[in-house]
């Protein structure tokens, strides 16, 4: 009994192509909501649950209708085609609409790209002009607004009328000891403050701009972000219009790709089997990932950039990834030879009801798929919550390129499936997700205590420890759900799967959102951990979809846990 490797890469090509466009969807699409649109964290975290609402409902609906499909190119390629297709199109259509609401916001572009590629003195001399029409809009837009900024601070620039008395000024700000908060003061910038361009530098650092402009400038400026988009509703809604065509193409075929793996892999291979998969989507992942580091996406002073060379590659990624599998994949032979490997080795998945495969479950193992799927939904509140907001937290508290830290992450959980997979041969299922849940609450742990100027090697370390963690949950949950299944319905139960995932991912982009809003950015990482560790304990009393197979050797132990 032995996987054939070849085959499975070939067939991860589709979770490839799908992993690469929800890279490049969760870091760039927030940025784009918050710097351009001006959006709060907790509206923009609307936006972002947007997939996962549509996912509650088309993932078990296409995870069915799959099932059912008879067609010459098998169940599940049909919907991979033309779904991949549709969102690679309208993909790089969505970068047209963001263009549109650069447009709006070109006088702050201009500023900003002269702030980073000039110095002070070239600044003065030459575009004063330019940053003091800029500096004004944004002024006018944000003056006398109460404003909570990334580590959770509340400022007001130049409050007109009487002040409250909890304020106190910039430099006393500047002179605490600890600058994460303010002691529940508000912090005042003088109109004079905002308008000194100089101070917008950081003088020992070149390439960074200062704590006045990160701090404070850019929630001014997502304040007049914001009072554009609302005199220009259309491009918004255009906008919106067009990230719908794409989430619902991604919708289309996301179950039908991930259920072909079971269909062409018997059960005691499919941990093997998934960890291949999951290598091909780390791949997909930490390619866009270089790329961003490429296009620089990363970088503060891009913050306005136009995404649509990168969009185009990315788009263009998923339809060679696309290529490759329709050359290479018959699923249809590939199901019948699984199907003769099945009857070699007498493996049932087909009893229960005659026409569909269906067989009822026991009510322990109703207990335990409730619980798994409990479990699997609180890990993807606090693990979501960190991947869509990441990229603005990476830039506003950490100063940090995210493109790096998160390939990071996907590197050292492609170097863990093999040990992931010894561990899990000798000890089950249960208990190596046990063990990456410990790992991704420390990780998540650690880092809810790193600032801008922490050391980036610790806030590196806890990344790859995320990313084994993230592979060691992976690897073992979804092979844990579709044991429960029989032959004839691995869509539905991979719908389940998909269902409890993309039910956390609606509730945790906006509930972390709203979080940071009132407190700041740095409540993210607390907030992660606390759903993590919650998961700890439901995941506890799973008893069924675990399996202990003897230990295997070599490159057989990638994902062998079954």
């Amino acid at each position: 009994m032995k996987l054939n490797y070849k085959r499975t890469i070939l067939v991860g090509f589709a979770f490839f192509l799908i992993m690469a466009f929800w890279q490049a969807y969760d870091t760039i699409i927030p940025k784009i909501l918050t710097d351009k649109f001006g959006m709060s964290q907790s509206k923009s975290g609307i936006i972002m649950a947007l997939d996962n609402i549509l996912a509650i409902v088309m993932l078990p609906v296409f995870g069915m209708l799959s099932d059912k499909t008879k067609s010459r190119l098998g169940r599940r390629t049909p919907y991979i085609l033309i779904g991949t297709i549709i969102a690679a199109v309208a993909f790089v259509g969505l970068s047209f609409v963001d263009n549109a609401q650069a447009k709006s916001l070109q006088q702050v572009e201009k500023f900003e790209t002269v702030l980073f590629d000039s110095n002070y003195e070239g600044l003065k001399r030459q575009d004063s002009q330019t940053a003091n029409e800029a500096l004004e809009l944004v002024y006018n837009a944000a003056a006398g607004t109460e404003i909570t900024t990334a580590n959770g601070t509340v400022f007001m620039i130049d409050p007109q009328g009487e002040r409250p008395e909890n304020t106190i000024s910039y430099e006393e700000y500047a002179a605490l000891d600890k600058h994460d908060h303010a002691s529940g003061k508000i912090v005042v910038i003088e109109k004079d403050q905002f308008f000194n361009i100089e101070s917008y530098f950081d003088h020992d650092n070149n390439d960074q701009p200062s704590k006045l402009y990160s701090d404070f400038y850019v929630p001014a400026r997502q304040v007049y972000s914001n009072s554009v988009t609302n005199t220009h509703t259309g491009t918004l809604i255009t906008f919106i219009i067009v990230l719908l065509v794409v989430l619902i193409a991604m919708s289309i075929f996301r179950s039908p790709a991930v259920a072909l793996m079971p269909d062409v892999t018997i059960k005691p291979l499919r941990s093997k089997a998934n960890a291949v998969i999951n290598l091909m989507g780390s791949a997909g992942g930490i390619l866009v990932l270089a790329l961003g580091i490429f296009f620089k996406t990363g970088s503060a002073k891009n913050n306005m950039m136009s995404y649509t060379p990168f969009f185009a590659v990315v788009a263009g990624i998923m339809l060679v990834a696309l290529l490759i599998f329709m050359l290479t994949v018959r699923e249809p032979k590939f199901v019948d030879e699984a199907e003769l490997q099945r009857r070699k080795y007498n493996i049932d998945e087909s009893d229960g009801d005659a026409e569909t495969g269906d067989r009822k479950l026991s009510s322990g193992e109703k207990r335990s798929l409730i619980l798994l799927l409990a479990s699997v939904a609180l890990w993807f509140m606090g693990y979501n919550a960190v991947t869509s907001k990441y990229s603005v937290y990476a830039d506003k508290v950490l100063a940090l390129d995210y493109n790096m830290t998160l390939i990071i992450a996907q590197a050292a959980a492609i170097i863990s499936y093999i040990p992931v997979g010894l561990v899990a041969s000798k000890i089950g299922r249960k208990k190596t997700i046990l063990a990456g849940i410990i790992m991704l609450a420390t990780a998540f742990g650690v880092a809810a205590f790193l600032r801008k100027g922490s050391n980036p090697i610790i806030m590196n370390a806890m990344f790859a420890l995320a990313g084994i963690a993230w592979a060691t949950i992976n690897v073992n949950s979804f092979p844990m759900v579709v044991e429960l299944s029989k032959g004839g319905n691995v869509g539905k139960f991979t719908g389940y799967y998909y269902t409890a995932s993309m039910a956390a991912q609606v509730i945790t982009p906006y509930l972390s959102g709203l979080l940071m809003d009132k407190t700041g950015l740095t409540s993210l990482f607390p907030y992660a951990t606390a759903f993590v560790i919650i998961a700890f304990a439901t995941m506890i009393f799973v008893m069924h979809g675990d399996s202990k197979p003897e230990a295997p050797k070599g490159i057989e132990a990638i994902g062998a846990d079954d």
